[in-house]
């Protein structure tokens, strides 16, 4: 099973300034839409520390990570 299915990884779209850090750090989980918001991409090979690591390098907190399993807040 791969990390990205083991998360519950959110954008919020609203919050979202398009900086594209997360694209830069985690390019097999993020990519930018055509509105300038970042998107979660299905099938990423990304581990988990990358996948943290982007959502916590967000310049607006607009990336959220839980475990699935246990529901623990793992960013912002």
């Amino acid at each position: 099973m791969a990390d990205i299915d083991k998360l519950v990884v959110t954008v919020n779209c609203e919050e979202c300034i398009g900086d594209g850090v997360c694209c830069d750090d985690a390019p097999n989980t993020f990519k930018m839409n055509d509105d300038g918001c970042a998107e979660v991409l299905s099938g990423s090979t990304d581990d988990r520390d990358t996948i943290v690591g982007a959502a916590k390098n967000c310049p607006t907190d607009a990336i959220n990570v839980k475990d699935k399993e246990t529901g623990e807040q793992l960013a912002p």
